[in-house]
């Protein structure tokens, strides 16, 4: 493995850092349940644990590696509203009806994650203070947009378009010229939240296996619907499978494998800063995102340090150094950082969809094998909306699963051989297409 591709499993902060350190037992025994996980980031372990707040304790989830190793335990750890990167994308397949369903689903995460945080008493550094922020004209009239959308649906927090000099009141930077102040969004530790949730999963009677790698999925025939799934020392027999692999698959489900492809996203944290310092940067003590269609996403922690990243703008690859890659793209935001220490540095990949937008379904012809992929980026926030939804599809049924499974879902072929390609030229459109609808 040459240098680029180590540094992406270099030390990050969540795991500098968690508050919580669960072991769980590799599976080595032939068990029965009425629902196997295969998967134990915020999709596999969500899911599970609104299945058992419904009743649907006897849960197995079997995670390779441990949890919280892809996505969950990567990312920027932004709690900020939407489900989607441009819910005007799937308007065509679920009508203006569906698509107002969505924009009130899409504000529920936020209040997901407090409820689950306060309900079972985890630690994980939430904290309220939500920045989108925009550099021209075009910008801030998408953002002035969004604001009257964000406050129509959420008019119990203080919710506010900041332009020219007021942009200050929530920021420390030059290079912005207008952004929305959300104060119902922020950030959180999304290890720590992940492992409180999986103990409050453990507590209602979930059973959760780290280091215990899928090698096969057995599926029943007839009047015996059941699922096997096996391990190298061990199985699982369930009326039910979900899939939460994500940007994990690797193929081992090769129905919805070809729905997605994986690109990178790179993060570091500097040292720890002087409250001074901090509060210059962030006001709002916050957490920050622009609305390019390649974001800059940042936010300051409760140790004083900043954690920055993003993905490249346009051509597909893995920078040689990721510290200096990220310090550049931070200086451009903060000169003023130049003489800081960037302490840690890290990336990994994430799993994107033809119309980033999120995937929940079952498997053809397989109405007991779901599935949940394609967060595109943004998974924090979407993962506690959508596995909720997916959790009634699974139990009971509602209408806002049936709404969400009927989006269809494109194959990207050739996505292995010509993933680097594929991913710049995807990369490359969706920057211009940004001219023309007030994100660039």
């Amino acid at each position: 493995m040459d240098q680029s591709l180590r540094q992406l499993d270099a030390l990050n902060y969540y795991t500098a850092t968690r508050k919580y350190d669960p072991s769980f037992p590799r599976l080595e025994a032939d068990l029965d349940a009425d629902v196997v996980v295969i998967g134990g980031g915020f999709s596999g372990i969500n899911t599970s644990l609104e299945l058992a707040e419904r009743g649907i304790t006897n849960i197995v989830v079997l995670e390779s590696r441990y949890l919280g190793y892809g996505g969950t335990g990567r990312n920027g750890g932004q709690v900020m509203a939407g489900i989607g990167h441009d819910l005007e994308l799937i308007k065509r397949h679920v009508g203006t009806a569906g698509l107002e369903t969505m924009f009130k689903i899409a504000n529920l995460g936020a209040g997901i994650i407090k409820a689950r945080i306060e309900k079972y008493g985890i630690d994980a550094d939430f904290r309220h203070g939500y920045g989108y922020m925009g550099f021209n004209r075009r910008q801030e009239k998408t953002l002035r947009a969004w604001c009257a959308e964000f406050k129509a649906i959420d008019p119990d927090n203080q919710i506010d378009l900041l332009v020219g000099a007021e942009v200050r009141q929530m920021i420390g930077s030059d290079a912005y010229s207008c952004g929305i102040r959300h104060m119902g969004g922020g950030h959180v530790h999304s290890l720590n939240l992940l492992c409180g949730e999986a103990l409050a999963l453990q507590s209602l009677g979930g059973r959760i296996f780290e280091n215990s790698q899928v090698i096969a999925v057995e599926y029943g025939r007839g009047s015996d619907a059941a699922v096997v799934v096996r391990t190298s020392q061990g199985s699982v027999r369930a009326r039910k499978i979900l899939f939460a692999c994500n940007a994990f698959l690797d193929g081992l489900e090769p129905a919805i494998d070809r729905k997605t492809i994986n690109t990178y996203a790179f993060q570091m944290a500097t040292e720890p800063l002087s409250d001074e310092l901090i509060l210059r940067i962030s006001p709002i003590r916050g957490a920050y995102s622009d609305i390019r269609p390649m974001i800059d996403y940042y936010r300051v922690t409760n140790e004083n340090r900043l954690l920055f990243g993003a993905s490249t703008d346009y051509i597909e690859y893995i920078p040689g150094d990721l510290k200096a890659w990220n310090r550049a793209r931070m200086l451009k935001i903060f000169p003023y950082l130049d003489k800081v220490k960037i302490d840690m540095a890290w990336g990994g990949p994430l799993c994107c969809s033809a119309n980033l937008f999120p995937q929940i379904g079952t498997l053809p012809g397989r109405d007991n094998a779901f599935f949940v992929q394609g967060y595109s980026g943004f998974g924090v926030t979407p993962s506690h909306i959508v596995c909720k939804v997916l959790a009634e599809g699974m139990s009971e049924g509602s209408a806002r699963y049936e709404l969400m499974s009927s989006i269809p879902h494109m194959n990207i072929f050739g996505k292995n051989a010509l993933r680097r390609p594929m991913m710049s030229a995807g990369k490359t459109f969706h920057q211009l297409s940004g001219y023309f609808n007030g994100r660039r």
